[in-house]
């Protein structure tokens, strides 16, 4: 890919192409992932995977600074979302606030807002103050102290109806595109074709039109925990502990630095 994502490329890969998001920390792996990604999303699952704490709500504002602006230097071509954190859109006034910091301190081309159609009016908001929304909804992360942990979502119909209504909402709010999280398949694929704009999910079935994983999850460097719905693609806890045991045992031996890696 040697083309910038636009918000219009995006919304065109509906009914044409699944969307690759992926999330990303820093510039390093940004920057591996760049020439791959459709969209790099700047999560705030940097609180658990990157900072070792047991849930997503601690994430401050300037974390998210902090981190989309390394992002911003190795993802040059992907799309870049950076997620609102905990308590910074709690009214429409200010996540405007809020997002305005991110649009002017990052290089983010979107925010992404968690909740449905009770998030409607604030997504208006950003939307028509040119703040552009990615929606969120289905099993929500900031939420998993109100709802007593992480539950799946679209398990009936009145569930599922709930989730339509949500992405409707969202949609003509202004979203250009949706997360989908933690939804029944058959569910994730009826809320898919009840909107227009790309559903990308996440432990979602794969009906929907685009999907995201955690980058240490999926690369088998997170231990302390896998959800049901991640592949690991790497075991990458084992290869680097590996490396590093190899590394350890040459310093030891004196077998490293050899005469190759000395001046």
């Amino acid at each position: 890919m040697n083309k910038k994502m636009t918000i219009h490329s995006i919304q065109q890969a509906k009914h044409k192409r699944p969307l690759v998001m992926i999330t990303a920390y820093d510039a390093l792996f940004a920057g591996l992932f760049d020439p791959i990604a459709d969209i790099v999303l700047v999560g705030d699952s940097l609180n658990m995977s990157f900072a070792g704490k047991a849930d997503t709500l601690s994430t401050t504002l300037d974390q998210m600074i902090y981190h989309t602006q390394a992002v911003g230097q190795g993802a040059k071509n992907s799309f870049i979302i950076c997620d609102m954190p905990f308590g910074t859109y709690t009214t429409p006034e200010l996540a405007l606030n809020n997002a305005i910091k991110v649009f002017q301190e990052t290089p983010a081309d979107a925010v992404k807002i968690e909740g449905g159609s009770d998030k409607a009016d604030l997504v208006s908001h950003l939307t028509h103050n040119g703040i552009a929304v990615c929606g969120h909804i289905g099993l929500l992360p900031q939420s998993v102290r109100s709802e007593g942990g992480y539950r799946v979502k679209g398990k009936d119909e009145a569930q599922t109806r709930a989730l339509i209504e949500d992405a409707k909402a969202i949609e003509e709010a202004g979203a250009f595109c949706i997360v989908i999280e933690g939804v029944k398949a058959d569910a994730a694929a009826r809320v898919a074709k009840a909107v227009e704009v790309p559903l990308i999910g996440i432990g979602a079935g794969s009906a929907v039109d685009g999907q995201v994983l955690v980058f240490s999850d999926m690369l088998g460097l997170f231990e302390a925990f896998t959800p049901k719905f991640v592949k690991k693609y790497l075991n990458g806890a084992e290869l680097v502990k590996d490396a590093v045991q190899t590394y350890a045992d040459e310093v030891d031996s004196r077998a490293f630095p050899d005469e190759m890696h000395t001046y």
